[in-house]
Formats: C-alpha cells, sequence, structure tokens
C-alpha cells in the first residue's frame, strides 16, 4: 500500500466531514405543508448528489493507489455492499475522475446522482462531451435525460451505434430466483433496447386484454396485471397474438442521398439503420408515415379505449408518459375532457400516461394535461386549487396545441 497518502490518518476526514462538507439538520416532517416537503426533498436529493461526488472521490482515489479490486474491496467492508454493486461504484467513481462537468454538477447539487451514473457509464461506450451532458442532466427528467443520453451516444459513435448495441447485446442476463423470506420467485431480465421494446409492447397488449375482460367492481392492480401477462404469455405461447403488439420504428429520409436517417424507437431512443431491416424479417412492423390528409384518428364516443392507430400516433407525439417520460410501451392513455363528462376518443383529447401518473396525479392530486408551448408537447400540471374543490380541474378546459401546420394533432400514422 502507497503509505504516503495514510500517514496522516487518524481523523481527518471525519473532521473533514463534521466541518460542513454535507450538513442537512433533521426537522418534523410532519409540520410541513406539501410544497415545504417537496422543498425538503430536493434540499436532501443535493445533499445526496454532494455525498456522491465524495464516495466517488474515495473510491477512485483508492483505485489509483491500490487499483479497482482493492477499491471495490474498500467498499464492500465499509458500505456493507455487494460485491457488484462495489464494482459498479468503483467502476463509475474511475470515469467520473476525469468527467470535470458532471464531477462539478455533483459537488454543487445540481446533477442527480442518477443522472451522473448514466453520464458515467456512457463515457465507457462512446467519447462523449462532458459539458454538454451535464448541463442538459440539469433540467432533465431521469427518463428524459436516459434517452437524451442515448442519442449522444449513438451520434458521436462512428458505427451509428452498432457497437454500442452489441456491446448490450452481449450484456444480456436472466436470474430466476426463489426468495427464502417468503417462498415467492423473481424473474430478473436485462435485455438490450430493441428487445425490451419489443417485450414490453407485446406485454402491454396482453395487460389491455386482460384490462378489458377483468369484473370492474374486482380489477387487479397494475403490478398484477403485469404479472399475469408476463406468465400467460410465457405458459401459453400458442395463444393468439394480442391485438396492438406491433413494434414501432421511427426513422427520417434524406432525400438528397436517398436513405433512412435518425432511425429510432417510439420514445426516441436510438438504433442502428442498419437493425431496421433486420426487425421488419421477423417482426410486425408498423411504419410510421406522417400525412395530415389521411389516416382517421377520431372516434368519438363510438368506444372508450385508443384504436392501434391512435395509440401509435400517441406514442410518436408523446415519447411516453407527459407526467414522469417513461417509455410508451408501459402506458395508457387518459382523456384530457374526461369520458365521464363526455369527452370523446380522438387524438387531440388523448394524452400518454403511465398508471401511476394517472392514478395518483391526475386522478388522486388532480392534475391536468397542458400543452407546453415552449416544449411542443404535453405535460402534467398540478392544480391550482384542491382537487376536492367546487372547482373540478377535471372539467377545466385544456389547454390545447396551437392551431398552426406544426400542430401535432393534424399528423397521423398510416
Amino acid at each position: 500500500m502507497d503509505g504516503g497518502g495514510d500517514s496522516a490518518c487518524g481523523g481527518g476526514a471525519a473532521g473533514a466531514l463534521a466541518s460542513g462538507g454535507v450538513r442537512v439538520d433533521a426537522v418534523d416532517v410532519a409540520g410541513l405543508c406539501g410544497e415545504d416537503l417537496r422543498a425538503r426533498l430536493g434540499v436532501l436529493a443535493r445533499a445526496e448528489s454532494r455525498l456522491a461526488a465524495m464516495k466517488a472521490d474515495a473510491l477512485g482515489e483508492i483505485a489509483r493507489r491500490n487499483g479497482d479490486g482493492a477499491a471495490a474491496h474498500a467498499a464492500t467492508g465499509a458500505m456493507a455492499i455487494s460485491g457488484r454493486r462495489a464494482r459498479g461504484e468503483v467502476r463509475d467513481a474511475v470515469r467520473l475522475g476525469g468527467l470535470d462537468a458532471t464531477r462539478e454538477g455533483l459537488f454543487a447539487g445540481s446533477v442527480p446522482v442518477g443522472h451522473a451514473q448514466l453520464i458515467a457509464r456512457a463515457a465507457g461506450d462512446a467519447p462523449i462531451d462532458d459539458e454538454f451532458l451535464a448541463a442538459r442532466a440539469r433540467h432533465e427528467g431521469y427518463d428524459e435525460f436516459r434517452r437524451t443520453v442515448a442519442r449522444h451516444v449513438a451520434d458521436v459513435s462512428r458505427d451509428d451505434g452498432a457497437s454500442l448495441l452489441e456491446r448490450q447485446r452481449r450484456a444480456r442476463s436472466a436470474k430466476i430466483v426463489t426468495r427464502s423470506s417468503d417462498g415467492m420467485t423473481v424473474l430478473n431480465l436485462v435485455v438490450d433496447p430493441i428487445t425490451g421494446a419489443r417485450l414490453g409492447t407485446l406485454i402491454a397488449a396482453a395487460e389491455r386484454r386482460l384490462f378489458k375482460d377483468e369484473d370492474p367492481a374486482a380489477r387487479r392492480t397494475p403490478q398484477q396485471r403485469m404479472a399475469d401477462a408476463i406468465s400467460q404469455l410465457i405458459c401459453d405461447p400458442g395463444a393468439k397474438r394480442p391485438t396492438g403488439a406491433s413494434l414501432i420504428v421511427v426513422a427520417d429520409y434524406d432525400m438528397a442521398n436517398h436513405q433512412l436517417t435518425n432511425g429510432r424507437l417510439a420514445d426516441g431512443t436510438p438504433i442502428p439503420i442498419g437493425e431496421i431491416a433486420k426487425i421488419a424479417v421477423d417482426a410486425e412492423v408498423l411504419p410510421a408515415i406522417f400525412d395530415a390528409a389521411t389516416g382517421d384518428l377520431r372516434m368519438g364516443r363510438t368506444r372508450r379505449t385508443a384504436t392501434d392507430l391512435q395509440r401509435a400516433a400517441l406514442a410518436l407525439r408523446d415519447k411516453g408518459c407527459v407526467g414522469c417520460g417513461i417509455s410508451p410501451e408501459r402506458c395508457q392513455h387518459h382523456h384530457i375532457d374526461h369520458w365521464q363528462h363526455g369527452g370523446h376518443t380522438d387524438y387531440t383529447n388523448l394524452v400518454t400516461v403511465c398508471p401511476d401518473c394517472h392514478n395518483d396525479k391526475i386522478h388522486q392530486q388532480g392534475f391536468t394535461a397542458e400543452w407546453d408551448t415552449p416544449g411542443s408537447r404535453y405535460r402534467l400540471q398540478p392544480p391550482t386549487q384542491p382537487p376536492n374543490s367546487s372547482n373540478d380541474p377535471s372539467r377545466a378546459p385544456p389547454v390545447r396545441p396551437p392551431n398552426s401546420s406544426n400542430d401535432p394533432s393534424r399528423a397521423a400514422p398510416r
């Protein structure tokens, strides 16, 4: 061991922390209002980022002196974490040592811990622009930023992201574990983005079929429904393929060079152009060709749930949940003008939301879907009054996209 760096052992680190590296006073959260509770979470998140930066510095220094293995061993003992997690922590710490903008953002508390991990892992895949990603990390939610990182890695890769996709496919894994605590079986599956999108789309379609057949008075929870859908797909592979299971792949057409460019999944995750032809061979691919003059996306009151065509159009417009950004295949669709108040099942009256945002934010907290003009997309906005007041937010007139040639409601996939 390099003794020079340890000659001052015996309280220096503890003293430095106590002197004010990170300090968050304890408070009685039961006495805080909702706004103060959210502010409290922000304070804790910034403190967590600063602590993560300090931890990365310490692990990186141990790795510099004694190697990655010694740093992982130290992390396992000092932090009581698994060897696998320790190795991941050390890998990220070593990479952060060369990412000045991300590391500074962590220390300042402006770059969330999860975002910094995404940047560190991307640095192992491509020559990323650290300053660009650190700047975006300050303003984007996790799911949106994950897609930003994926697009950036594809942009700076010299092979259209093919080598990254191949590494992701080599890293696939699966594990079936029986928990000793309760005897339940846990399935853990890690796959590349394309396989994940195909599986997610198929599972979501099976979930919709189960929801349609359920007794409204005894519905499953979303988690139970997903478990039943996966079990059904695995245990009964000969069953009829659920409707709405088409994979949505999007690409731009370069008129000058007569070729497809910018291949991506519906949520914006980039994929190599060469993969589109491969996918088309063994999967039902829905070509999303936008034309304002085609496609009828107005169902009125003839049906309550979105059609396959509407789901495809909404996936491309919203690119995931308008509340949290989770991928569209994990989402359902909400009527902006509520169905029970006479709202129509039309493209312009539907937004993409995940089950949690739909139940908790919209129906419990009274959030509404409003058009964000600067961002050119719908977002969930908190209510100006409590949802139980006489001013029911579900009856408030929604903010619509501008009526112009750029209005996304005028475009429909064919």
